[in-house]
């Protein structure tokens, strides 16, 4: 009888602990749902989500089907605003314009902090231009200004183009005649981008083996941003972050080696040389003055900074170059008048290089540059977390502490500009229209406020070369399929199918600069 009452007391023991554990559960989801529908507000969203998770699944799934219905969500709120829950995270998506001018004008410690990516800061390292702001933030921009000069600019703008040619050489021998498979040209663009990025910023300091050894580290980075934030042994994420650190210790080698350089007279060759020749005079007044070594001056932050730049010039510029070639073979009167312009003002039978002063000229160029970039920018959003309760919409919504709230730049891009669904470079050409000036809130792809992209001009630059030598050199036309210029997030926007295209050789000999 006394094992009889013993089993039957632990069953109702664990009976009671089982409907204690439901009783939990059950008030947890229901904490869950009741404080998601309290910072939702009026937003539109979904009414209930999915505990935790929420719509996770659906962002790695599909992420364009999902950020098209976050839109769409907000194209129906009068606010502009949509929102939505994933991992534990309350989720804003943005797009009205002048909210997300909000937002960026707002990267302070009582308001809002930049991220660049949901799961950017297990990932990016400790040395972090992103994760800045302040006058710490303002530092060392002041000390990255040496970068973005016009000399420094016009000696990025020769490496870039003998890559470029390098690269468009092994295109058209791939291609052969033009007739066979066509090329998929966003790996091609990127490893061209890789290697313009390694070249610009770390020239003469990274040796052919270490260059392979980067290239592979850097895939393990792109594969870990579309990978769940799974942090264990052998997941994508991991294997990322482990690649980051072993990058910014490489880009740190490069600091080290391009002060001693810059110490020893040498003239600069890269971006990592510019950047280093005033650090190196303000380093050596430190030391003969027995201060400590100005901020911002150690060799791995540098290198972390540097993968910074890295980072924003890949995958961006690789969008940017696919929908450019998408966009000129969809419009042969826009390619037309680009090779016009081109050939009015360089010859790549000249053996020489585009100047800074002849890029200046290609003024329709530089305008179809623009509106690829206000057509599709390649970042789309630039995710940001509240620090603090911020009222948003004035007395229509406060973005709670905590969420995480994506201005679209993309969203932006379609506002305001006449006719913003077609591709027409003539809205920044012509005198009478002059949608720059006045739209000029409405394009955003760079950014804005403290965190506006630093190397925008950089970036306009290798598009008009790029755009400029391509339409002159190559011979091309679109592997044309039902959805080929879909938009796919990889993770910035590209066409569906690569921007598949048949090339050939156009002019009668390239240029070999």
């Amino acid at each position: 009888m006394a094992d009889s009452w013993l089993s039957g007391g632990l069953l109702d023991i664990r009976a009671a602990a089982a409907l204690l554990l439901a009783a939990v559960a059950f008030f947890v989801l229901t904490m869950e749902q009741l404080s998601y529908r309290r910072k939702k507000g009026p937003l539109p969203g979904p009414a209930l989500v999915v505990p935790f998770f929420g719509s996770i699944g659906n962002l790695i799934r599909d992420p364009t089907t999902y950020w098209d219905t976050l839109a769409s969500r907000a194209k129906s709120s009068p606010l502009g605003l949509s929102a939505d829950y994933f991992l534990g995270t309350f989720v804003v998506f943005i797009r009205d314009t002048e909210l997300s001018h909000r937002v960026l004008a707002n990267v302070r410690p009582d308001a809002f902090y930049f991220i660049g990516h949901p799961f950017g800061k297990k990932l990016f390292g400790d040395h972090n231009l992103i994760y800045m702001s302040g006058d710490d933030h303002k530092e060392l921009r002041r000390r990255i200004a040496p970068n973005f000069t016009p000399r420094a600019l016009s000696t990025y703008a020769s490496i870039q183009q003998r890559v470029i040619l390098a690269h468009l050489r092994r295109w058209l021998d791939a291609a052969g005649d033009g007739d066979g498979e066509p090329l998929r040209l966003r790996v091609p663009c990127r490893d061209m981008n890789l290697e313009t990025s390694q070249t610009v910023f770390v020239g003469p300091y990274l040796a052919d083996e270490a260059r392979e050894a980067f290239a592979r580290e850097y895939n393990d980075f792109n594969v870990g941003l579309m990978a769940m934030p799974v942090d264990v042994p052998g997941s994508a994420f991991r294997r990322a972050k482990r690649a980051v650190a072993r990058l910014v210790r490489t880009l740190g080698r490069c600091a080290g080696e391009s002060k001693a350089r810059m110490r020893a007279g040498g003239e600069p060759e890269c971006l990592m040389d510019y950047w280093m020749q005033d650090t190196v005079r303000e380093l050596d007044e430190a030391a003969a003055a027995g201060s400590p070594p100005p901020p911002h001056t150690g060799d791995e932050e540098i290198g972390g900074h540097v993968f910074d730049f890295l980072f924003a010039a890949q995958d961006a510029s690789t969008s940017s170059l696919c929908w450019a070639v998408s966009a000129l073979a969809s419009h042969p009167d826009v390619l037309a008048r680009v090779r016009a312009e081109v050939a009015a003002i360089w010859s790549p039978s000249s053996d020489e290089p585009i100047t800074a002063a002849q890029m200046s000229e290609m003024r329709y160029t530089q305008c179809v540059a623009r509106e690829v970039i206000r057509h599709r920018p390649p970042a789309t959003m630039v995710p940001h977390i509240a620090r603090e309760a911020f009222p948003l919409a004035e007395g229509c919504y406060t973005v709670p502490k905590g969420a995480t709230v994506f201005p679209s730049l993309y969203e932006s891009s379609f506002q305001g500009f006449r006719d913003a669904a077609a591709f027409d470079p003539d809205r920044f050409f012509s005198d009478e229209r002059r949608e720059d000036v006045a739209f000029r809130r409405n394009f955003l792809a760079f950014g804005a406020g403290a965190h506006q992209c630093v190397g925008q001009r950089y970036a306009l630059n290798h598009l008009v070369l790029f755009v400029a030598m391509f339409a002159t050199l190559v011979d091309f036309r679109r592997h044309d399929t039902e959805g080929c210029d879909d938009l796919v997030y990889i993770p910035t926007i590209a066409p569906k199918d690569d921007c598949a295209v048949y090339l050939k050789q156009r002019c009668a000999k390239l240029p070999s600069f």
